[in-house]
Formats: structure tokens, C-alpha cells, sequence
């Protein structure tokens, strides 16, 4: 039986924001499949909870903090899982702030607009120290970051504005430091900061399989698993609309998923051998059924263009203080 081998035994992911929604249903069922689950969070008893609740076996899983918003906290994580002493076989980034209705910016502890910061930078930084884990690991390492329809105008979803737009990354040219808040340097809307932070994301991706897919055989993609609508990434939205919003992703536009079929949709990307292909962004063909069929998908314009790639790499490597 899977639930009664030694944890060291079984294959090891990192869920960030495992604590609920997506990263919590990924997290159970990447268990269900015979591995151990590294909760990334910044709840520890939280985690512990939900984690119970969520039916995990107590052997599947460990809790490990980590603030994404907080680079020290970024660094001082990677060296608390090298100290427990397991392999990496999988990176899931998946935490996300949204905060729609701020007016004025709010900042990290290293002075980086906060959504950008979490969403983006403290991903970038954590991909980028924990190659080496996943390199070592042994057969099929795979890191996966999750996507979102929004980050895409060429699809219904992503039309809404304000769209996702980088500009020549002017923000972070300048340092992104207060009173620069956005990527592209101009005034601060949060909605456009939580969508450009997911294009940097699938940019993230789409360099990390450039530079390193070939060299370490490493798998890099990235899913959108569907509109998880109810999921803890709207708290931060008017009531009114955390009502609305699953109602009409249900009955309007038919993308609705719920947060244990998203998990599911996870955890096939992180396990199963026909999603072994770098460098894909993979999506659902009919996102509400459960046997809906996987395709990869065209990324937006600006997530497919090389050049500002490079470009977000660089600059994002000199504000998260790497070589």
C-alpha cells in the first residue's frame, strides 16, 4: 500500500499556497497518488488544519513556511527542505494574492508592490534556487506554474479590462521600489498588477525551459485548469461578486471548475507521463467536465514574446538579488 511507505520512499512535491483552494486540492490529490505533499505556506496551523480536515494521510504530507513575499523567507525555506534531507521530484507554484479593490499600493518587506512580489518575484527566486533539488532528483523532474485565462486577451476571459501589459518593463527598470508599483511603470491599478504578475509567470516558464530543458531534463509547463470560482483567491473581493462570479462562470460562460477537479488536473500534470512535455501551457477543452480532454494551449502575445522574456529575466533576477 502507497499510504504505508516511508515518506523518503515517495516521490516529494513543493505546493506553494497548499493551504487552500487549488494548491490544498492539488495536495490531496497528489497524496491520493502515492506521494508526499511539502505544504509551502505561511499558516503553519492553519496548513495543519486543512490538512486534517482535507482527509491527507498524516504520513503524505509536511508543512514547511514560506512568505513568498518576503525573499529572506524565500531563501530561509529552500534551506529548511535541504535540511530535512528529502529529493524534489516536483515544483508547484501556485499561490496568488489578488487584491482588487486596493486604491493605493501596498509594499513587501524587501519594498515591491505586493502582488507582484508574491505572485511573481518570490516564484521567480524559489524556481530559480531549487533547479538544482529537481536537477538531482532523479527521473522526470517537472516544475509547474500555474496559469490564468486572464493574463490572455486573445481569449473571453483575458478581454475584460484593464488588460496585462508590461510595456519595456520600466517599473522594473527603475528598481520597483515605492513610488513605482507597477511592472510597466505607470499609476497603480491592482486588477492589471495581478494579471501582468501571471504573465510574468508564463514567461518564467517559458525561459526557464530556454535556458535550462535541455541541460537538466528538467520539465517546465504551465495549466490553466479552469475558472476555479469559489476559490480563497477572491476573499479579497466585494461579497457581492463572490456570490455572482461562480453562478455566472457555471451557467454563462461554462468555465467554472471546481477546486477538487482543478486539484486533479494539478496533479496529472505534476504525475502522469503524457504531460512530460516542456515548455507547454495546457488547458482543457471542456473545463466544467471532469473528462474533458487536455490540449496545450497558445499563450498570449506577450507571454510568447522572446524578447521581453529575456528581458523580464533579467530584471527580475536583479530585484530578487541573483547572479
Amino acid at each position: 500500500m502507497e499510504s504505508q511507505q516511508n515518506p523518503q520512499q515517495k516521490p516529494t512535491v513543493i505546493i506553494t499556497g497548499a493551504s487552500s483552494g487549488v494548491g490544498l486540492a492539488a495536495a490531496k490529490a497528489l497524496s491520493d497518488k502515492g506521494w508526499h505533499v511539502v505544504m509551502a505556506c505561511r499558516d503553519l496551523p492553519k496548513t495543519e488544519s486543512v490538512a486534517q480536515t482535507a482527509g491527507i494521510p498524516r504520513d503524505s504530507y509536511t508543512i514547511l513556511q514560506l512568505d513568498l513575499a518576503d525573499l529572506g523567507n524565500v531563501r530561509q525555506f529552500v534551506k529548511n527542505f535541504r535540511d530535512s534531507g528529502k529529493s524534489l521530484n516536483a515544483l508547484v507554484c501556485n499561490a496568488a494574492i489578488y487584491m482588487p479593490l486596493l486604491k493605493e499600493p501596498l509594499y513587501s518587506v524587501d519594498g515591491y508592490e505586493l502582488s507582484v512580489a508574491t505572485n511573481h518575484l518570490g516564484h521567480f527566486l524559489l524556481c530559480n534556487l531549487m533547479l538544482e533539488d529537481l536537477k538531482h532528483s532523479g527521473a522526470d523532474p517537472r516544475l509547474i506554474i500555474l496559469g490564468t485565462v486572464t493574463h490572455n486577451p486573445d481569449e473571453l476571459g483575458g478581454k475584460i479590462p484593464p488588460r496585462p501589459d508590461l510595456g519595456n518593463f520600466q517599473g522594473f527598470e527603475a528598481g520597483f521600489k515605492a513610488p513605482i508599483s507597477m511592472v510597466d511603470g505607470k499609476k497603480f491599478e491592482p486588477v492589471k498588477a495581478y494579471k501582468d504578475s501571471k504573465v510574468c509567470n508564463v514567461l518564467t516558464m517559458r525561459e526557464l525551459h530556454r535556458r535550462y530543458h535541455e541541460s537538466t531534463g528538467i520539465t517546465f509547463s504551465s495549466l490553466y485548469p479552469g475558472c476555479v470560482a469559489d476559490t480563497p483567491l477572491f476573499r479579497n473581493h466585494y461579497p457581492l461578486f463572490q456570490k455572482i462570479f461562480p453562478w455566472f462562470q457555471k451557467n454563462i460562460t461554462g468555465g467554472y471548475v471546481s477546486q477538487e477537479l482543478s486539484g486533479e488536473r494539478v496533479a496529472v500534470v505534476v504525475a502522469d507521463p503524457e504531460y512530460k512535455q516542456s515548455g507547454a501551457y495546457w488547458s482543457w477543452g471542456n473545463r466544467q467536465k471532469k473528462d474533458g480532454k487536455s490540449f496545450v494551449q497558445k499563450v498570449s502575445p506577450q507571454a510568447r514574446d522572446d524578447e521581453k522574456a529575456e528581458r523580464m529575466w533579467n530584471l527580475s533576477a536583479k530585484l530578487v538579488g541573483l547572479e
